[in-house]
């Protein structure tokens, strides 16, 4: 489905002067960040339409020819700058007239009410509390524009479209395994880690903490058998929130790390190019670390890798398993990372097939 981004004019992207009309070329002034906002999110996969009340325009109050010098040289700023519309919406009423087509009326928005629109997963942009009733009616977000307010800032709108892609929840319940794994890529490093076992816990939050991500992972499983199953479907729950989080891939690294830990050394080659292979190579001397069999580590990986869809290559070697181990997953969640991360001005597949 297609989502979009509709963004109020006056007061959003250009100030609005006093009389609440820009009707001269000196009147046109732009709202700070507003093409830097604008151009970052033409890379996020959404529709950019344009939305605004311009009360009576067209009539002696304010004329057409008033209204287009500096409506065009806005358009003319914004395409150089790389940023194009796919729509334009404008309307013509003013508030007295109490007409369904005026914001936050979505009486104009009939090609966006249709089944093609996921409108619960698009956005509306703007200055004022009618923006936010227009979101309300739409079932769309609300991010609001206040110059004075680093939080209300283009930068942050920004940045709350890019984040909001990336994120996703899987439930996965067996006769063994009851899961819940939920991942932001672009989280601030939050986590809440339940599987029950203690080591499998502590090696996950080295993801949270070197991968940069948010990770809620709550998992009951059957450990009065043993602990294949949880091993193996808490790594096939993370990868398959991961494959998920990435969406189209658009953008991304793709390509992920090596780091040494006291007296280890692990290595993790990583690509998110939608073909599998698994590769381990990590010589353990002990049958358990902690609570966790040190054969179930190769075989979380391995679950993890097939639900990501990716090639993953592990090699390490040290004396101390605890280490070993512990470096194994640092160096993954630094290659998940690098590989994750997106260039906010590139909406490229990271493929010269042009597709992954």
């Amino acid at each position: 489905m297609k989502k979009a981004i509709f963004v109020d004019r006056d007061g959003t992207i250009i100030v609005e002067p006093a009389d609440e009309q820009i009707d001269s070329l000196e009147k046109l002034e732009f709202v700070p960040g507003a093409i830097s906002g604008l151009k970052s999110m033409m890379n996020l996969g959404f529709e950019l339409v344009m939305a605004s009340n311009q009360d009576g325009l067209g009539t002696e109050s304010f004329p057409m020819e008033d209204f287009l010098p500096a409506h065009e040289k806005m358009l003319r700023t914004l395409t150089g700058e790389g940023i194009e519309f796919d729509d334009y919406l404008i309307d013509t009423h003013f508030l007295e007239d109490e007409s369904p087509m005026r914001k936050p009326g979505i009486g104009m928005f009939g090609k966006y009410l249709g089944a093609d629109y996921d409108l619960a997963g698009s956005f509306v942009i703007g200055d004022r509390d009618s923006d936010g009733q227009l979101a309300a009616n739409l079932g769309a977000k609300w991010l609001r524009i206040d110059s004075n307010s680093p939080a209300a800032s283009w930068a942050a709108a920004a940045e709350a479209i890019r984040s909001s892609e990336r994120k996703a929840v899987i439930e996965r319940k067996t006769a063994e395994t009851d899961i819940i794994a939920a991942i932001d890529l672009d989280g601030k490093g939050n986590s809440e880690i339940s599987t029950g076992l203690k080591f499998l816990d502590h090696m996950l939050d080295q993801i949270v903490h070197h991968g940069a991500v948010s990770l809620t992972i709550r998992c009951n499983g059957d450990l009065e058998v043993d602990e294949h199953h949880t091993m193996e479907d808490v790594g096939i729950a993370l990868g398959e929130a991961i494959y998920k989080a990435l969406g189209s891939k658009r953008g991304i690294e793709r390509y992920g790390f090596a780091l040494p830990m006291d007296e280890c050394r692990a290595m993790v080659l990583l690509d998110f190019g939608g073909r599998c292979s698994f590769e381990w190579d990590v010589p353990f001397t002990r049958e358990y670390v902690g609570d966790v069999p040190t054969e179930m580590f190769k075989h979380f990986f391995k679950s993890m890798s097939d639900a990501m869809h990716c090639n993953l290559h592990i090699q390490a070697s040290g004396e101390n398993n605890h280490h070993l181990i512990e470096a194994v997953f640092k160096a993954f969640a630094r290659a998940l990372k690098q590989a994750v991360r997106r260039d906010v001005f590139s909406y490229e597949l990271p493929s010269s097939k042009g597709m992954i």
